[in-house]
């Protein structure tokens, strides 16, 4: 139980005692001194013994029990108020259930390894914060009644920091004195970092990378007091800004999707590092400039080592868009499998679409027909990669009748022409913009239109 219900019952109980000896009766002389030898023995009562009351030492053993009905009764059979048996069952009942939610529920905060929240996980959490309450109010309304949430007086909303979330089986089983010594960091933590970003903002400056670097290195050293070296690591691989940078940059390639082990052996090798980097991180100078280098190199090789050659190669590859592209697009089409061949797809596509671009002897709308040819290329050789069904080719276009040339004999015109092949006489004269029809002599050829209708029997001599 609370050490506030021990420290009520005890104070109500001193306080009981204290009015009890009070109201014992007290019993005066039967007369002064003076009279003291005229008294009648006979009409004095004899004396009363004279009972002194002892402070007996209170256990709080007497009246705990894990029967909570069992454990009301007792209250109530030592005198406790019923307010005070109250403010006592109620801030017990919310410890347990508040232990309970620390313990049994599985956050977002507690998958630190995700870049971003798993949705499911967010409904199952809100489902069992819900039905724990549910659970929490029944009980206390079969302990004390319909009425218990209108004598709450010790548990009301109060406003107060909202600190960070320490639940799951590492964070949540720490003792209540180690969660509140937490929050006291965690509290002055964000006050520093704030006086400090008042304060540049104040004289127009940008904050300072290394400065907010000192300021997280000094919440980590208080930290270090208060928790135990596996659920310091918790913590900070829950929030501290090494361990969500890492978070970003493992979101950023989309696809990479690290284990629990891989996330904690990649933040192991690399958290000293980072920290470092962090205090070089305007630095100009050529020292400073190797030092960073030197620094990324190493973090590079130390992530390696975490994930061994295989995971190593897909971070590295995750890294180029091209391949992030190949798997998205392997993925959408149900063959994860194809996506080192769509990647080669793309990088020769890549290619070629540079020497389109660079190539001189190329006008503008050249540029433009040989681009959408290569998408259709590219769409075409990706759909054969994955295994999809390539789209029916469109029908050929039908073939365009050549154009023709006619002979011209004795009586013919424009319009027998016409006649001839089943098209208007104006569309004979728009094919030969440069023949005076009224001058035509036998042995003249005059073109005949490509839409022209051919007759079986068109008398043709010349083609």
């Amino acid at each position: 139980m609370r050490w506030r219900a021990l420290a009520l019952l005890s104070l109500g109980i001193n306080l009981w005692l204290i009015a009890a000896w009070l109201m014992l009766p007290r019993h005066p002389l039967a007369g002064s001194l003076s009279t003291m030898g005229n008294f009648d023995a006979s009409t004095v009562s004899p004396p009363k013994p004279n009972v002194v009351l002892r402070r007996q030492f209170f256990s709080w053993q007497e009246v705990e029990t894990s029967d909570y009905p069992t454990y009301i009764a007792n209250l109530r059979n030592i005198g406790c108020p019923e307010q005070t048996i109250r403010d006592i069952i109620i801030a017990d009942v919310n410890a347990l259930y508040s232990r309970r939610r620390a313990l049994e529920l599985v956050t977002p905060e507690q998958q630190w390894w995700r870049s971003a929240p798993d949705t499911n996980v967010l409904q199952v959490a809100s489902e069992k914060a819900r039905a724990l309450d549910d659970e929490r109010r029944t009980l206390l309304t079969r302990l004390l009644g319909p009425s218990w949430e209108a004598g709450d007086l010790m548990n009301l909303p109060r406003p107060s920091h909202p600190g960070v979330l320490l639940d799951g089986p590492v964070l949540g089983a720490l003792p209540g004195e180690t969660k509140q010594a937490i929050q006291e960091i965690s509290s002055r933590s964000e006050a520093r970092m704030q006086n400090y970003l008042d304060s540049v903002r104040q004289q127009n400056r940008s904050p300072d990378p290394v400065e907010l670097a000192k300021l997280r290195q000094q919440t980590r050293d208080d930290l270090a007091h208060v928790l135990p070296p596996a659920q310091l690591e918790e913590f900070l691989l829950r929030y501290s800004q090494e361990a969500i940078n890492l978070r970003t940059e493992l979101g950023q390639l989309q696809f990479f999707d690290a284990s629990p082990d891989e996330f904690r052996a990649v933040f192991r090798s690399t958290d000293a590092i980072d920290q470092q980097l962090q205090m070089l991180a305007d630095s100009t100078d050529p020292n400073s400039v190797q030092s960073r280098q030197a620094l990324e190199t190493q973090r590079n090789n130390a992530i390696k080592t975490a994930l061994g050659p295989a995971r190593y190669e897909e971070y590295q590859m995750l890294h180029d868009p091209l391949y992030r592209q190949a798997v998205l697009t392997a993925q959408q089409a149900g063959t994860p499998d194809a996506a080192q061949t769509l990647y080669q797809i793309n990088l020769a596509a890549a290619s070629t679409q540079d020497a389109i671009t660079t190539n001189s002897n190329l006008t503008a709308d050249q540029k433009t027909i040989e681009m959408k040819q290569l998408e259709l290329d590219q769409l075409k050789a990706n759909a054969l990669a994955s295994g999809r069904q390539l789209p029916p080719e469109p029908p050929p276009p039908q073939p365009v009748p050549a154009r023709r040339s006619y002979t011209i004999r004795e009586g013919d015109s424009a319009a027998v022409v016409g006649m001839i092949y089943g098209i208007p006489e104006s569309a004979i004269r728009a094919a030969n913009p440069n023949v005076d029809f009224s001058r035509l002599q036998p042995g003249d050829s005059i073109l005949i239109p490509r839409n022209g209708l051919l007759p079986t029997t068109a008398p043709l001599t010349g083609q």
